[in-house]
């Protein structure tokens, strides 16, 4: 079991996007999580939250590790459950920091091309008034 979890850090999906953002004013570069966010791995839990620049990393040593190593400057961090079992602390943290890249926030969206409407488009159409026409007798 410990071999297991010494390994986990070195696979192949491990290395990940992580997204930085703002705590107030978008001014300087990002510096803390883009958002509150939650990672879990067993019983453990952990939230970040993002905090104002200067504030440091505020949080369990394990966790401020992984969050020093994917760059953050500034977090505030909660973590529940039993979080002596280091090896779900730090894969709930992981999770956590994985998920600040699975928000999509308005940044990200692509530019909308609005077209028009089926009453705009066929205004002249609808203008017209309906005419009834008399049905043709077919026979046999």
């Amino acid at each position: 079991s410990s071999g297991i979890n010494a390994e986990w850090p070195l696979r192949p999906g491990s290395v990940i996007p992580v997204r930085r953002g703002y705590w107030g004013n978008k001014i300087g570069m990002p510096h803390t999580v883009p958002c509150k966010v939650t990672g879990k791995c067993g019983s453990v839990l952990v939230r970040l939250v993002p905090a104002p620049r200067g504030t440091g990393l505020v949080s369990a040593p394990v966790p401020k590790k992984l969050l020093n190593m994917a760059g953050f400057e500034d977090c505030y961090t909660c973590a529940t459950g039993q979080t002596a079992t280091l090896g779900n602390f730090a894969k709930a943290t992981f999770a956590a920091i994985a998920a600040t890249y699975a928000y999509l926030t308005p940044d990200m969206w692509s530019p909308t091309v609005f077209t028009n409407s089926p009453y705009q488009e066929y205004t002249d159409y609808l203008a017209k008034p309906f005419v009834k026409q008399p049905k043709k007798e077919v026979k046999y």
